[in-house]
């Protein structure tokens, strides 16, 4: 735990590594997933179809199955836990998640100690609190949630503090360009209500019928969230260069051609200037635009 953790003055509190939080804009983060938990569960749900969720998320399962085994895992920003469940079902990995929103920790929690699921450590502190030892982990995996930081560079400074000499980050952001479907809706969304993006989000057109939690959570997330950030491609490389990290990957791809079936965690080009501006401007016409607009970026701490 030491070895883990660089404070001294954690408190655990039924298994849950509890700091006290005091910033703003993260209380005000706060309140806004108390109210509606994001990813919520759905009644039925247990360890297999936690696994099966995430074997059915690409981009989740490419992850899992790289990380192979005895390896220390950080999801920053879990919500509700189920990735980082999803991470530590059927192998030896320690799997640590971290979380300012208690009542989204508690639900991952329970889940957990339902299922018998041992191997996970939920944290409910801010990333901005910096709690973990440098060079800690092998894998961090911080998806959809540095955009919702009042400085999402410095996060990813604190979060690359973190990472193993050669281990691999993958962190998932807005795209200034891909999300702005999503900005149109939200803009719709004011005037209109739930009426209209049950018309034209993709995403909520596949939800079941009866998922109201599912379908409320998603609602709130995508056209509610107090506080939002857009990013680039550009950008996040300079992140990497500030931090030590050599770029691997990304989603969309930097260069001309996408292809990810051999490794998303082989070393592609970084393309040029143009290439990576008409890759992001593609998400305006394609699924990861039409999805929220996120863009993924992998990279490697250098040794």
């Amino acid at each position: 735990m030491n070895k883990i953790f660089k404070k001294k003055d954690i408190k655990i509190d039924d298994n849950v590594v509890k700091l006290n939080i005091d910033d703003t804009t993260v209380k005000k983060v706060i309140d806004f997933y108390n109210e509606a938990p994001f990813p919520n569960y759905e009644n039925n749900d247990d360890k297999s179809s936690i696994n099966q969720k995430g074997d059915n998320n690409y981009l989740a399962k490419k992850f899992k199955n790289f990380i192979g085994f005895n390896k220390n895992i950080l999801e920053i920003g879990c919500g509700t836990g189920q990735l980082s469940l999803y991470f530590s079902i059927g192998n030896n990995n320690r799997v640590y998640a971290l979380d300012p929103t208690l009542a989204s920790i508690n639900l991952g929690k329970e889940f957990a100690k339902k299922n018998k699921i041992e191997n996970i450590k939920f944290v409910n502190a801010d990333i901005f609190d910096d709690v973990f030892s440098e060079e800690t982990f092998d894998f961090i995996w911080t998806n959809g949630v540095l955009h919702h930081t009042k400085n999402p560079k410095l996060a990813f400074n604190i979060t690359s503090k973190y990472l193993k000499k050669n281990g691999y980050i993958l962190v998932g952001l807005y795209n200034k360009y891909g999300r702005a479907r999503t900005l149109f809706r939200r803009f719709l969304y004011k005037f209109f209500g739930k009426f209209i993006v049950m018309i034209l989000d993709p995403t909520l057109r596949k939800i079941k019928k009866g998922n109201d939690n599912q379908i409320e959570s998603w609602i709130r997330d995508q056209y509610e969230h107090p506080v939002e950030s857009l990013h680039t491609i550009d950008e996040v490389l300079k992140w990497f260069n500030d931090n030590n990290i050599e770029f691997i990957n990304s989603i969309p791809q930097c260069g001309v051609e996408e292809n990810y079936e051999n490794s998303l965690f082989q070393k592609s080009s970084k393309g040029t200037f143009l290439s990576r501006f008409f890759s992001q401007i593609t998400m305006l016409f394609n699924e990861l635009g039409s999805d929220g607009g996120l863009f993924i970026m992998i990279g490697k701490k250098k040794s």
